[in-house]
């Protein structure tokens, strides 16, 4: 229900409501002409997330005194045993926090965001922005994203490539590799690559009613690009495109078929696609700085992007740390890869459903 949270009686008045069915083309005309708007933005993500996990979510808009929208902020709550009771904007994305016309209206979408919090009783409240903010508030800043402008034509790219980079994109062809880019029909490979991966880095997988629901809620631009060796499927990724930009939120490939290289011809095809449909920025995602991935990533010519991820903690609470690098769980990091794929295929999105 579209429930009016507060009224803020100051020099503008500011009216703070949670979205309804009927505002969601309203809310998404405001986030497509925003400046300062991301993908994660979109009303669409409220459905993708209750309807793969069952997570109560809190979308808030901001109105003025005419009820025109002046800001957005999307909210999730996770509640569970094993990981606590906390909101994030936005789980199992890299982006979210608040988009409004001005700070100031971003500030009382968050104290608004706050307030709920307070109610509801959670532990602390991440959100996850790309803008520094002067709030008062703790702020992780580990994490960059790696974006690479992108030249007009494919050749422009290949011509900015070291021999070295090129060579071993080339090398997964001469073992006669291809490379097929779809929509949904791709989605089984997608999911039995991604699978084992996820199994052997002893992480929780997401079920495939999450990505179907993805592709159910935002068809047009999205999209799964496979490197296959015959008939098998060894490397895959889930692209999803946003005005300018695309992103490759989830990449994976088999470890077996790792010294061919599959990850590079994978990369190399979709930075292709995105230039042949008209992208001018593409998405590598989020990398701890100078890590593995980060390099990765950095050899492609992509640049880092700093992250904001800024934290209200109820009572004193510690700045949270729910991620594969905390000790407390490598033992069950290191089960968990000894796991039959099939069984973490099972178990996996009952436990990830509740890590952000």
């Amino acid at each position: 229900a579209s429930t009016i949270l507060k009224t803020f009686m100051d020099v503008h008045p500011m009216i703070i409501e949670t979205l309804s069915p009927q505002s969601c083309q309203e809310w998404d005309d405001y986030i497509i002409n925003s400046s300062r708007s991301c993908l994660y933005h979109l009303s669409c993500w409220k459905d993708v997330i209750e309807k793969s996990f069952k997570h109560n979510t809190y979308y808030l808009m901001a109105r003025d005194v005419n009820k025109k929208i002046k800001g957005v902020l999307p909210l999730v709550r996770l509640k569970s045993i094993l990981f606590g009771d906390y909101m994030v904007s936005l789980p199992f994305f890299n982006y979210g926090g608040p988009c409004g016309d001005n700070l100031e209206t971003e500030n009382e979408l968050l104290n608004a965001a706050i307030d709920i919090g307070k109610a509801e009783g959670v532990s602390h409240i991440e959100f996850r922005d790309i803008q520094k903010r002067e709030n008062n508030i703790p702020c992780k800043t580990e994490k960059v994203s790696m974006i690479l402008e992108l030249p007009d034509t494919s050749d422009e790219l290949w011509e900015s490539f070291d021999s070295k980079l090129r060579s071993q994109i080339k090398k997964p062809m001469k073992e006669g590799m291809t490379v097929e880019t779809g929509g949904i029909e791709q989605l089984d490979n997608f999911y039995e690559v991604f699978s084992k991966n996820m199994r052997d880095l002893g992480t929780p997988v997401y079920g495939k009613n999450f990505f179907e629901n993805i592709f159910k809620s935002y068809p047009e631009h999205t999209k799964i690009c496979t490197v296959k060796l015959k008939d098998t499927a060894v490397a895959s990724g889930f692209l999803i495109g946003f005005k300018k930009r695309l992103e490759i939120p989830w990449a994976s490939s088999l470890k077996e078929y790792n010294r061919f290289s599959p990850n590079m011809l994978l990369y190399w095809s979709v930075l292709k696609f995105a230039i042949e449909n008209g992208y001018k920025q593409f998405d590598f995602g989020r990398s701890s700085a100078d890590s593995g991935t980060y390099k990765f990533k950095e050899q492609w010519g992509a640049k880092a992007v700093q992250l904001y991820w800024y934290y209200w903690l109820s009572n004193g609470n510690k700045l949270p740390e729910l991620n594969p690098h905390n000790p407390k769980y490598n033992a069950a990091i290191n089960i968990w890869k000894r796991l039959p794929v099939g069984l973490t295929k099972i178990i996996g999105p009952r436990i990830v459903k509740n890590l952000p």
